[in-house]
């Protein structure tokens, strides 16, 4: 049996910062208005007002070409002039007002009326996917850059961090950890495999400052016997998901982030963050929130 090839380095299922890679997609059909809204709400801001200024500029050239399509429709516009015809259809689409050119004849006149509709249309439009986009409930969550893998109780427990970086809170948060791996079936096929990492404590009434994630590694834990050398073997990547409703919004928002073998640091520990101010008040140091030192270091 022919095995499938194995992924010749690891590749994130999550991105450090949280996004999905980019996937070749071999032998999917592609149409230009497939799943639009969609396009038009993930696409960044800069590319999502260069489609608007650009499809803006489009209706207003082809109406343009509309009003030349007969002579003497517009009062006072140069005649087979393009740019008099451009400008009087951004005046009718605005509704601006047209000030030396308007309409004079019945066909100009119609092609009026259906350009005021289709700005009417337009404009809704516009403005509904303007404020979609920033309605969209968006994480600040941090993660740490490194996990590390510490005795707790006497038991090796692989520990991470999350932080909100907001100044309010994320009610009822959960987390799901989740190793992935490759395998091999006994019949010889490829598998990249997923595991769940049960937490320590999965979830919390409130989210306001930080969170340190601790998985027991158990001989039931799917890391129990495993090594840095032997994760990286199997590619292996620990996929994090954090998910609450954010006070504020009163909406639910996710946070994504994972670690690959060689950012789990064994046998390390986290640096403090939390203290007290000299007057008594709670603190949180974001300075030391990535920081790690070996087991020993006493500093």
């Amino acid at each position: 049996m022919r095995l499938k090839p194995r992924l010749r380095s690891a590749q994130r299922i999550v991105a450090r910062d949280g996004e999905m890679p980019t996937i070749v997609r071999l032998g999917e059909v592609k149409t230009p208005w497939r799943d639009l809204y969609h396009r038009l709400l993930t696409l960044s801001w800069p590319a999502f007002v260069l489609v608007l200024a650009l499809s803006y500029l489009a209706i207003n050239a082809l109406f343009a070409l509309a009003y030349l399509a007969r002579d003497g429709g517009i009062a006072n516009a140069r005649p087979g002039s393009f740019l008099d015809a451009l400008f009087f259809s951004v005046q009718t689409m605005a509704s601006i007002g047209y000030g030396a050119m308007y309409p004079q004849t019945n066909y100009a006149n119609w092609l009026v009326i259906l350009e005021a509709f289709i700005g009417l249309l337009l404009l809704a439009m516009a403005t509904g996917l303007c404020f979609a986009r920033f309605s969209l409930p968006r994480s600040r969550v941090v993660f740490s850059r490194c996990a590390v893998v510490t005795p707790c109780d006497g038991v090796p427990t692989l520990m991470f961090r999350a932080a909100n970086q907001r100044r309010n809170r994320i009610l009822e948060a959960r987390l799901w950890v989740t190793l992935v791996r490759d395998e091999t079936t006994a019949e010889g096929e490829f598998f990249r495999r997923f595991y769940d990492l049960a937490l320590v404590r999965a979830q919390t009434p409130l989210f306001a400052l930080s969170w340190t994630a601790m998985h027991a590694i158990t001989p039931d834990s799917p890391l129990y016997g495993e090594t840095s050398a032997s994760l990286a073997a199997v590619n292996a990547e620990i996929v994090i998901i954090l998910t609450g409703m954010d006070e504020t919004l009163s909406q639910t928002i996710h946070a994504r982030h994972s670690f690959l073998a060689e950012e789990i640091r064994w046998n390390h520990r986290f640096v403090d963050i939390l203290g007290q101010t000299p007057d008594g008040r709670r603190s949180i140091d974001y300075r030391n929130f990535h920081q790690v030192k070996p087991l020993g270091d006493r500093h």
